[in-house]
């Protein structure tokens, strides 16, 4: 049975206020943390996130426990909603309400939240929220007014139908629960070496203070706060002491800090320090305290951890330096976080251990209150949108960038499938993850001589009996449970004192090992099953973790009678043999499917595999672990640029962005393949972090937020938006950013960059292209000589020429300096044949658009339709739990619909002047036992698009499900609509278009509908000819 649940679905999303000036933690786990959005959990205790991960199961033939049910009332929970206000929040205010001074903060300074003139902007916005929720009603469950005006609220589908039309509000958007996306990284980035940052931040190699040497010498992140937003902390970890081994305090108090220690369950305000000097935790979200502790009993309702991403995310990016780090018997070395004098907040909004998640309400809770505190960067290691650049959170994550706080965002861990990278907003960095060249290893040693090496850090055993899992279930478990070493899965009987082969996927690694220990299995061969990374966990029995070449021979042996096999001791791989950096197959890719393509994502990679750093002991009883994930990888960027702000305090979060990128390598640094490409733009962005070399980029791509917003113009939000403010509407292309991406090249196309020299003297910068195979790249002027401070544009101009359409071609363009620098920026281009829109609509007048031509050649446009909508009529009742299940007939209509032989693209919708006032339907689209396709917005206007390409075979048999979530009245009609398209036209559009195509040529194609059509909803498309290649018809909509 397929049980869908809507807690989450994104409502409205509005526009942004015209003045303006939610997730999981990202751990690469197997099945541990995984986000109800399209993006996978970004990072993980040896777990790996390839599947939507469920509540936990009953066992067979139990009852739900109690926590269970709980669990699903907090699940079904879903009225919570985050409302935008238009006015701007209090970082951006600039003036122009009578009586109240501005209170955007000067560049390079911080707001201050017990300023007179803040508290009463502050107090004048939370007014207006309530005001507001008074005028509809509702619950309130929090104010935001620093990063972000608005407020979250429980509302019923009538209250949020009036704060859509309120004028008032920019946006009403349903909350969303989201998921959680080192002891060698310091050396493998370089920050210990002779020269590197440390000593250049502190006079000492180890970035300790040395205060003689001048303010910004005092070690290496003093005087910086990061922010990290994330599942809690465990404040009695040395990572997070305020002294010395001796006892010694090192830190003192940090003047004009706003922040405060929160008390909760097993967490006092004594428990911050001078290191940690703030402890926050947010909890509506969940539905309050109570409904959380009846939840999740084992959490505590408090900044503590139950759940150890939020730990070790703080311990990488900002941990203390040379702190002794051991677990489960082993001594791992000493271990320092990127910014070891940095001051660690902490702002708690993920609950349970992976079967909870981060809700995007207590996010933009925590953004705001993060910003008004005064952190100098913040770490979201949480997934998160991979579409919507006006999400909430990526809304106050932009009014935090430009209050001067840098954001590095974890890209997910949904890789290596193309266009799944997260944190698409250019005013954030969204962080890939890739390997570093400390690894532990150990061996296979098969009975029959064969000999894999793999990733282990446990202890040896064996010559032992060798068993595949598949072969040792218990009866009546699923045989993919079993092969993949469930919980309860094997049978003790057939496993004592053997070595079981488990396979990679779904379930934690370390769950795999630990099932195979209840067994009384002695071992464990961890195979993978498809090219992902190797992961030396923290196994309870010997373990070794193999790659998917060994998987077939591994398997193949044991299944064979008297099979054994011996596991060597894990131990450090020797120095200079492993390649590294190399991407983690975990790790999203590009391109990104925000913005048409025209925004290159990710941004950059840094170390994300085997991270060690600090944990929680509730968790696993460990205070230090390894974990993989972009999770971990984000905050190692998080804390560069802690170093970053120390080193240039002036430089805005987009200049320290351009600096780690522009710099960035993307070759092999160590091992045997040394020098060999690691990876392309759609894995690493720029490349990997080369925070030395950041230090002294030459030039940076700067960035505001007239520059964002004329961007969203450019993409998400109408151009009038921006033309009625006085900010010009920038093609996507043209955002100044440190990367061009250009997602359809049509024969020709220039874009903008500006560049300003930081580099403290005149110096000639000439422009070099590589790669970009098949198209033409000019950039003009070819050099140029600018001052210290200065700036100038340059113009880069594209051509196809021999390129394959609809591919891209990647390179780069770099500007090598007389005075030594290398400032390079990725390039990514799809030439394509034609650019046209998608869609275009009308109301039965005239409608023409332009295309692009990107060959030279014969052309044509012609229609398929227009064909008039059929239109089943019905009522829908409410359902009480507003949980779609496809075998549970309360509150849901099932439609049988018939799509005919011939049909080459369906669509079938929903109206919201069909249903009665406030009503929010949703559709579900069946063929068989199989879902294709759902629509689940925040009102009833709900659209499903089916595509076949080729014209159908046969008659598809569907049926469609209206689902009555949200029902004012408790029940409400509604029209179901449905149109087909064939492939001939009805004599009822003309369409009138070039009938040449030429290179880098525009051409207007204009639409002209019957005036004979009767009044009726009418759906048709514009088919393309005259060359391979083509996109696929633009759909045409006229209501009439």
């Amino acid at each position: 049975m397929i049980v869908l649940n809507r807690y989450g679905s994104l409502a409205l999303v509005a526009l942004l206020a015209a003045c303006g000036g939610s997730g999981t933690p990202d751990t690469a786990a197997d099945g541990r943390a995984v986000p109800l959005s399209s993006n996978a959990a970004d990072a993980t205790t040896a777990s790996d996130a390839s599947t939507l991960a469920a509540a936990p199961a009953s066992p067979s033939g139990s009852e739900p426990s109690s926590a269970a049910l709980a669990r699903a009332a907090v699940e079904r929970r879903s009225k919570l909603y985050i409302v935008e206000m238009v006015q701007a929040p209090v970082v951006a205010y600039a003036g122009g309400v009578a009586g109240l001074k501005a209170t955007k903060p000067a560049k390079g300074s911080k707001i201050d939240p017990l300023d007179p003139a803040v508290v009463q902007y502050g107090d004048f916005l939370v007014g207006q929220h309530d005001a507001k929720l008074r005028s509809v009603g509702g619950r309130k469950a929090y104010s935001y007014r620093y990063a972000f005006n608005g407020f979250a609220a429980e509302l019923t589908a009538t209250q949020v139908a009036k704060l859509q039309s309120d004028k008032q509000v920019a946006a009403v958007t349903a909350d969303e629960i989201n998921k959680l996306s080192t002891v060698s990284t310091p050396a493998f980035l370089g920050l210990n070496a002779p020269g590197g940052l440390w000593s250049q931040l502190s006079g000492n190699a180890d970035g300790s203070p040395i205060s003689s040497r001048g303010p910004n010498s005092a070690g290496a992140g003093e005087g910086i706060v990061v922010g990290i937003i994330d599942s809690g902390i465990w404040p009695e970890n040395p990572s997070f002491s305020d002294r010395d081994a001796d006892g010694k305090l090192v830190f003192q108090q940090l003047p004009g800090w706003h922040g405060k220690c929160v008390p909760g369950e097993a967490f006092n305000a004594s428990d911050c320090n001078q290191k940690l000097i703030t402890a926050r935790y947010y909890t509506e979200g969940f539905g309050g305290s109570a409904a959380l502790k009846s939840a999740f009993p084992y959490e505590f309702i408090s900044a503590r951890a139950a759940d150890g991403h939020g730990v070790h995310t703080a311990g990488t990016a900002a941990g203390n330096f040379g702190v002794a780090a051991s677990a489960d018997g082993i001594a791992l070395g000493r271990i320092s976080g990127m910014a070891p004098r940095a001051r660690v907040a902490v702002y708690k909004v993920c609950w349970g251990v992976g079967e909870g998640g981060c809700p995007t309400s207590d996010s933009v809770a925590a953004i705001d209150q993060a910003v008004a505190d005064g952190v100098d960067v913040l770490n979201f290691s949480i997934s998160g949108t991979s579409t919507n650049f006006r999400d909430p959170v990526e809304i106050a994550f932009l009014f935090a960038a430009d209050a001067g706080v840098f954001v590095a965002a974890s890209a997910g861990n949904s890789g290596p499938g193309a266009a799944t990278v997260a944190h698409p907003s250019p005013w954030l960095t969204s962080v890939a993850a890739s390997t570093h060249d400390r690894v532990y290893q150990g061996t296979v040693t098969l009975g029959n001589g064969s000999v894999y090496t793999g990733a282990s850090l446990t202890g040896p055993v064996g010559p032992a009996p060798l068993v595949n899992a598949s072969a040792v279930g218990l009866a009546g478990k699923a045989a993919p449970d079993v092969a993949l070493c469930f919980l309860n899965a094997l049978d003790p009987a057939k496993v004592a004192g053997k070595i079981v082969v488990c396979e990679r996927g779904v379930n934690a690694r370390t769950e795999k090992s630990a099932e195979v220990k209840r067994a009384g299995g002695v071992g464990m061969i961890l195979v993978n099953t498809n090219v992902n990374s190797l992961n030396a966990d923290l196994h309870p029995v010997p373990t070794v973790h193999l790659a998917v070449p060994a998987r077939a021979p591994v398997q193949a042996y044991a299944a064979t009678a008297g099979a054994t096999a011996r596991l060597s001791q894990g131990v450090l791989a020797p120095t200079g043999t492993v390649n590294a950096p190399l991407m983690a197959a975990f790790s999203s890719r590009g391109p990104l499917r925000a913005g048409d393509g025209n925004l290159l994502k990710p941004d950059i990679t840094a170390p994300g595999v085997d991270v060690l750093a600090a944990y929680s002991p509730a968790e696993a009883g460990r205070n230090f672990d390894f974990l993989s994930g972009t999770s971990m990888s984000s905050p190692h960027i998080a804390g560069l640029a802690a170093l970053m702000k120390q080193r240039h305090p002036t430089w805005a979060p987009m200049a320290i962005k351009s600096a780690l990128m522009t710099t960035a390598y993307q070759t092999v640094k160590s091992g045997p393949n040394a020098g060999a490409a690691f990876g392309g733009p759609f894995d690493f962005g720029a490349g990997h972090v080369d925070i030395n070399k950041a230090v002294n980029p030459g030039l940076v791509f700067d960035a505001g937020f007239n520059d964002w917003l004329g961007f969203l113009c450019g993409t998400q939000l109408p151009a009038s938006f921006c033309t009625g403010t006085g900010v010009p509407v920038l093609q996507p292309s043209d955002l100044n950013v440190p990367s061009i991406a250009i997602g359809a090249l049509a024969g020709t196309q220039s874009v903008k960059r500006t560049v300003r020299n930081v580099s403290g003297q005149t110096a000639t910068f000439t422009a070099a292209v590589s790669g970009v195979s098949g198209v033409g790249v000019v950039v003009s002027p070819a050099s140029f000589t600018l001052s210290p401070g200065a700036s100038t544009t340059v113009t880069v101009s594209f051509t196809t020429t021999t390129a394959v359409l609809n591919a891209y071609a990647t390179g780069a363009i770099t500007w090598t300096s007389d005075k030594g620098h290398g400032v390079r920026i990725p390039v990514v281009a799809r030439p394509v044949a034609l650019a046209a829109p998608v869609a275009v609509s009308g109301t039965g007048a005239p409608i023409s658009y332009p295309v692009s031509f990107g060959y030279t050649g014969s052309f044509s446009a012609t229609a398929r339709g227009l064909a008039l909508a059929a239109v089943t009529p019905g009522t829908v009742q409410q359902d009480p739990d507003q949980t779609f299940d496809v075998g549970d007939p309360t509150g849901t209509v099932a439609i049988p619909v018939t799509i005919p032989a011939g049909t080459t693209y369906a669509r079938i919708a929903l109206f919201d002047a069909d249903v009665a006032a406030g009503s929010d339907m949703d559709l579900y689209v069946y063929q068989g036992a199989t879902p294709i396709g759902i629509s689940a917005g925040g009102t009833s206007a709900e659209e499903v698009n089916l595509s076949y390409g080729t014209p159908t075979a046969a008659a598809v048999n569907l049926t469609v499900y209206v689902h009555g979530w949200g029902l004012p009245a408790g029940s409400s009609p509604f029209k179901l609509n449905v149109w087909t398209l064939g492939t001939a036209a009805a004599g009822n559009l003309d369409v009138t278009a070039p009938s040449t195509a030429t290179l880098g040529t525009m051409g207007t194609i204009t639409l002209t509908p019957s005036p004979a059509l009767a009044a009726g909803r009418y759906l048709g498309s514009v088919v393309y000819g005259g060359s391979p290649g083509l996109p696929a018809p633009t759909i045409v909509r006229i209501d009439k």
